[in-house]
């Protein structure tokens, strides 16, 4: 398939740090797009635990070596534009509950009005990852809480190793 003809995706975040529910919509979106694209916020509000390129770096470990269909890149400003200029005519969005709808829809409908050829899909996050966040992740394990299986094990290591635990 010619490089122009894949259906590509955007699948935007801070993943601060990456989760097996974040990893749950990726492979799921392998499954609906040819190309996943992650791409990894750098977002002025936040201030992360893990800097841009410990993030970029934790994502990529996840698929070393076993798909090639996966792109891994930090993006900044308009995430829309981003999706638009890499050829991409949708951007996946992970929803956990309700709760998530009401942002998500307001930023889709956002990004559907400044550009109109680049569509939201909406994926429910897999049942048994509906609970965890990366914010949850990292104030358990910074509380020596086990987060064994909810995260990939170099990314729980990576945890361990911020918070003096390891």
């Amino acid at each position: 398939m010619a490089e122009n003809s894949k259906r590509i995706v955007v699948y935007p975040g801070t993943f601060d740090p990456i989760t097996m529910g974040h990893l749950d919509i990726i492979n799921r979106a392998l499954e609906l797009f040819d190309r996943v694209v992650v791409a990894v916020a750098r977002h002025p509000s936040k201030t992360p635990l893990f800097t841009l390129d410990e993030r970029l770096q934790m994502i990529r470990d996840c698929f070393e070596g076993t798909n090639k269909n996966i792109e891994v890149e930090a993006v900044s400003g308009l995430l829309v534009e981003y999706a638009f200029n890499k050829g991409a005519k949708s951007i996946v969005r992970g929803l956990r509950a309700v709760s998530d709808f009401e942002y998500e829809f307001q930023l889709a409908l956002m990004n559907r009005r400044l550009e109109r050829h680049v569509e939201t899909v909406f994926l429910m996050t897999g049942f048994r990852w509906i609970f965890i966040s990366s914010s949850i992740i990292k104030d358990a394990a910074q509380h020596g809480g086990d987060v064994t299986g909810l995260v990939p094990e170099h990314v729980q290591q990576k945890l361990k190793e911020k918070y003096g635990l390891a």
